[in-house]
Parts: C-alpha cells; structure tokens; sequence
C-alpha cells in the first residue's frame, strides 16, 4: 500500500513538472485601466511596472499590478527600487492580495520594444519565473481608436541560442530560426466579474452616437504617419550598417581563403623540393601563422530585432493608411450625397 502510494505520488510530481504551454493571458479589467493609466500620465517618457497574478495551467491570470517609480541609472536607486519593489509585495501580502508576480508591463512609442534590454529581462526574470510575460501598451496609438496591448514572451528556441550567446547564421539554420521566432505574441482576454459588468452596462449612455464617435471620423493622420516613417527610416539605416558589418565579413573571409591557399600551394611546392632532396616535408597547417585565425562571425541579433521593428512599423503604417482611405471613401459618399 505504501509503495502505490509512493508510486502515485511520484507519478504526480512527475506530471505537474511537465505544464501545458501557455495560451492565453486573462487579465481583469481593472488591471488594464491600471497599466493604461500609468502609462498615458508619463507618456512620452517611458514606464514599467509588476504584473501579478496565478498560473493557472494554460491561462496566466493577471489579477494586479503596481507601478515601479521613475528612476535613474544608479546603484543605489535601484537597490532602492528593489526594496521598493519586495515592500509592495509584502504589503499586497498582507492585505490578502495575490502577489505572486507574473511578468512585467512596460510602455512603448509607435512600438518601438524590440530591443536588447527587453530580451535581458525576459532572461532574469525567467531565472526565478518559469512562465512570464511582458505587457506592452503603446499610448500613441489610443489616439488612433485602437488599444494597443499585446502580451509577449520569449520563444524556447530563441532563449536556448541566447543562453548559449551563439547568434551565428549555422546555428541559426539548425534550429531554424528566423527574426520572426524571436518573440511570441499570447492572446488577451480581458475579464469582468459579474458584478462589474452589471455596473458598466448601467453607465452605457442611452444615445447611441457620441462625440467620441464622430472623433473617429478625423481624416488627419499626418503626424502618427511622419513619425512612423522617421522611425522606419531611422531602421532602415540601421540595418543598411548592419549589412555592410556582414559584407565586410564575408569580403574578409574570402580575402582570408585566398591567402591560405596561396599558402598551402607554397608549402606543398616546398615539401616536393625537401622530399627530392631527402627531408622530412613541413607540416601543412601552422596555428602560429595570423591568416589562419578564425575571423569572429558578427553577430545577427541586433539586425533580427531591427527586423522585427521595420515590420511593426510597415504594419502600423498599412493599417493607418488602410482606415484613412475607408475614412475619405465613406467622406466622399456623404459628399455625393
């Protein structure tokens, strides 16, 4: 009896290691007024803060978050930011409130969040977290009608190639990995309780057309549209430097084979001549000799996260142009009119 019991246990234990992938982040609504909040109030400077919460098998369940307070870079503000952080916790802990954290939230403009520093935190908190996700919202584009907030986090492929800190383009074809693979977007569901839904369909206006409504109908997307293109030029520019870094790579390494040729081609005519005259031939590899030190391969990482943000960009920018043209056909039909 013992022994099944052991058996049984084991087998549990064994079964909870093994989690279901995540598929969807639920988060209450209160939490997304929170986040939203604290982002529009510093817009355009950039914020973070604490998500917190339950997983919950496939669902990741945001049930709280706090803000982390506006630092600058030192030591000793953020190891005050750190205990900042540990106090709010303890409190929300005493109070009864989940404060299991979950990942984080940040800000962004024009999203623009593909960079080194999100994949460094991604890596800590995975450390202590197994299963964590970034929120992102963009305030820039609530002016466009639209609530930009996506969940992300960091595919399994990708973290295995970052931890091993080897980006080159073999590795790269044998995990098959592209800049598309580098982050996974997990769906969101915004969640109620029965009692708060109850009190939102109360506070529903009874005319059915507001000026909100009719905002929606402003033809001007000038300035949302120049700054995308700044930024995607701004990429496109950075990109162009990253494959001249690769040009000169594959020139050097060509220029390199070539010298060792001439080389090899030199010590063999050399060895014919040692070996009719009697001699022991030379080897035909020499270390010590510089054309046969391996050239460093530069790294890809930096061009795949430009990438990512041209393509966020072109998207942001046919989705704009795509409403702004719905938008003049519906104003033209009302002029025909």
């Amino acid at each position: 009896m013992a022994n099944s019991m052991a058996r049984s246990f084991l087998q549990v234990a064994a079964t909870e290691e093994v989690a279901p992938p995540l598929r969807v982040v639920q988060i209450e609504g209160l939490v997304v007024l929170k986040i939203i909040k604290h982002c529009k109030e510093f817009s355009p400077a950039l914020v973070t803060g604490q998500l917190l919460g339950l997983d919950v098998g496939s669902v990741l369940e945001v049930t709280n978050c706090f803000p982390f307070p506006i630092q600058e870079e030192d030591e000793e503000i953020e190891a005050d930011g750190a205990n900042y952080q540990l106090e709010m916790m303890r409190c929300l802990r005493e109070v009864n409130v989940d404060n299991n954290t979950v990942g984080w939230y940040q800000s962004t403009m024009l999203g623009c969040f593909q960079t080194v520093e999100l994949i460094e935190t991604f890596m800590n908190y995975q450390e202590n977290i197994r299963r964590c996700v970034c929120i992102i919202y963009d305030p820039s584009r609530a002016n466009q009608g639209a609530l930009a907030l996506k969940a992300l986090k960091l595919s399994d492929s990708f973290m295995d190639l970052y931890r091993n800190n080897n980006f080159t383009g073999e590795k790269l074809r044998e995990k098959n990995l592209s800049w598309v693979d580098i982050f996974e977007e997990i769906p969101i569901k915004v969640s109620n309780s029965a009692l708060i839904s109850a009190f939102m369909t109360e506070l529903q206006p009874d005319t059915p057309v507001t000026q909100c409504d009719y905002d929606r109908l402003q033809l001007s997307s000038n300035p949302f549209l120049e700054r995308n293109m700044e930024f995607l030029i701004e990429c496109m520019d950075d990109l162009s430097m990253e494959q001249q870094k690769f040009q000169f790579y594959y020139r050097s390494l060509s220029r390199q084979q070539a010298q060792q040729q001439a080389w090899l081609q030199k010590r063999r005519d050399e060895n014919k001549a040692r070996k009719t005259a009697g001699d022991e031939p030379l080897p035909e590899e020499d270390p010590s000799n510089p054309i046969f030190k391996p050239i460093p391969e530069p790294p890809r990482l930096e061009s795949f996260l430009i990438t990512n943000r041209i393509a966020n960009y072109c998207n942001q920018i046919n989705g704009v142009t795509g409403q702004s043209f719905n938008r003049l056909y519906l104003m033209k039909a009302l002029h025909d009119n």
